[in-house]
């Protein structure tokens, strides 16, 4: 017998049977229109023939093993140079604090009169392009990123990562090279960093070498200084998309299935507790937009993270950030008293961008106390992991609660966890999408709805796979029922 509120205990997955005919085709319903991959931007093209395994081996054996800096060439080379020139007697002739209430434009006409006289002095002659590259490189330098301006302009940039002054990578279509930007020195890169942190009211130096921030466009910020960082400052940027992804965008790329796309639309729109798990720089955030498109724009929606990143279209959305503890340790505000003050706060669901420690408790109390349609994310490498992980999380913390019980308030909150995956040939796929159905004793019972079976990798590079419905009833159909969604979920996981 199970107690008012608890799901069955189940010992295996119960299959399909009745509520549709596994070879119909996937309807879906109005609301939730099927595409097709080939008719979207970026549908993936066939793959190229399979290469041997262990030719690619002998490749990377023979690959040199650390690159050196990045070197700018031609035009560009020639604009930072002379910029190196000009900078220090443009800054005797102007002062910062003024130039600082400006924005870029109106500084860039202030310069430009000013320009042209350093350049006189220096006997150096520009053509219009060049001068007018020069003001932006030079306005970039003093209200900007300096040499990140341009990385952060290239909408292919996904994630740039500075390992000190002289050497930058980019992430670019789902792969890593080598960018050709350079900063002047260490404390020119340590004055960009703490640019990037003090917008956000925060602050890194020796004593606090650790920082988190964003940027303006909501793009996330990770810095670590000297002495932790043995090559001078690193900066991490995890850039977002100025246009918002879809589940059905994620479809057409190849990163899901149109079937795995629909269930998903129903389980955000249905107000399943969904779990994202994945590993760094996997697309679990992408993920937790997508998804929320699907939430009742009727509902209040509360995000809480360290630093803000997700970007929701709903008009009753209030995001919450955490505050480090000041210059005297005190005064920090922790994900988990966010969340603990997020309860009072009349949510429909509490959106947490990503759980580390024992707010995953109070996470887990809102999912089963009425705030149906919670999502967060965390770091694992399959859905059985996350469990696990659920489970230290909140062994760890100083609630003493014993493991069974916790596993029973794992299984009676979770409904869905989905596992995303950055592949080795840089492409991000939903791995896995799995129901969480009960307990059998001790152990959480988990279905799985969908897969991505890897096949082999081709000439190119690319994985070949492909993504299998399993073909089990869902046991969250009847909350999809609640909503109206229960055949075309039905027919989704067929």
């Amino acid at each position: 017998m199970t107690g008012a509120g608890q799901r069955p205990s189940f010992g295996v997955a119960r299959p399909m049977q009745g509520g549709g005919n596994a070879s119909s085709p996937l309807d879906g319903g109005n609301q939730f229109p099927t595409v097709d991959p080939a008719t979207l931007p970026g549908a993936p093209a066939e793959p190229a023939p399979p290469v041997d395994a262990m030719a690619r081996l002998a490749h990377r054996q023979d690959a040199p093993a650390e690159a050196g800096p990045a070197k700018a060439e031609g035009f560009e080379a020639s604009v930072h140079k002379i910029k190196e020139q000009v900078l220090p007697r443009l800054l005797e002739r102007v002062d910062p604090e003024a130039a600082a209430t400006l924005n870029k434009d109106e500084l860039a006409e202030e310069f430009r009169p000013i320009i042209g006289e350093v350049l006189a002095e220096l006997k150096i002659n520009l053509n219009r392009r060049e001068q007018f590259a020069l003001e932006k490189v030079l306005v970039d330098e003093l209200l900007g990123l300096g040499p990140l301006e341009e990385l952060l302009a290239d909408a292919d940039i996904s994630d740039i990562m500075v390992n000190g002054p002289d050497q930058t990578y980019i992430e670019k279509k789902g792969k890593l090279q080598l960018a050709n930007i350079q900063f002047r020195d260490e404390e020119h890169l340590f004055q960009i960093a703490q640019r990037i942190v003090n917008k956000v009211g925060r602050r890194v130096d020796q004593t606090t070498p650790l920082a988190d921030a964003r940027l303006a466009d909501g793009s996330r910020v990770n810095v670590i200084v000297p002495p932790l960082s043995l090559r001078g400052t690193a900066i991490s940027i995890r850039k977002f998309s100025a246009k918002p992804i879809t589940l059905d965008m994620m479809a057409g790329f190849g990163s899901m299935s149109p079937k795995m796309a629909t269930a998903l639309k129903i389980a955000g729109a249905s107000r399943f507790n969904i779990v994202i798990s994945g590993g760094t720089g996997s697309g679990k955030t992408t993920m937790l937009n997508a998804l929320s498109k699907m939430i009742d724009p009727g509902e209040r929606v509360i995000t809480i993270e360290d630093a803000a990143e997700l970007r929701l279209q709903q008009p009753h959305w209030l995001p919450l950030e955490t505050r480090p503890a000041n210059l005297e340790g005190n005064g920090a505000i922790t994900i988990r008293d966010l969340v603990v003050n997020a309860l009072r706060m009349r949510p429909d669901r509490i959106i947490l961008g990503e759980i580390r420690g024992s707010e995953c408790f109070d996470m887990l109390a809102a999912m089963n106390t009425g705030h149906d349609g919670s999502m967060c994310t965390l770091h694992s490498n399959s859905p059985r992991e996350a469990l696990a992980r659920m489970e230290n999380m909140v062994m760890m913390s100083d609630i003493k609660v014993p493991k069974e019980a916790i596993s029973r308030q794992i299984a009676d909150s979770v409904d869905l966890i989905v596992q995303v995956k950055r592949l080795r040939d840089g492409s991000r796929r939903v791995t896995n999408i799995t129901e969480v159905i009960g307990m059998e004793g001790p152990v959480i019972v988990t279905q799985e709805l969908f897969k991505f079976e890897y096949l082999d990798e081709s000439a190119d590079g690319k994985i070949i796979g492909e993504y299998r419905a399993m073909g089990l009833r869902p046991y969250t159909l009847d909350k999809a029922k609640q909503f109206g969604f229960d055949q075309p979920f039905l027919e989704s996981c067929l």
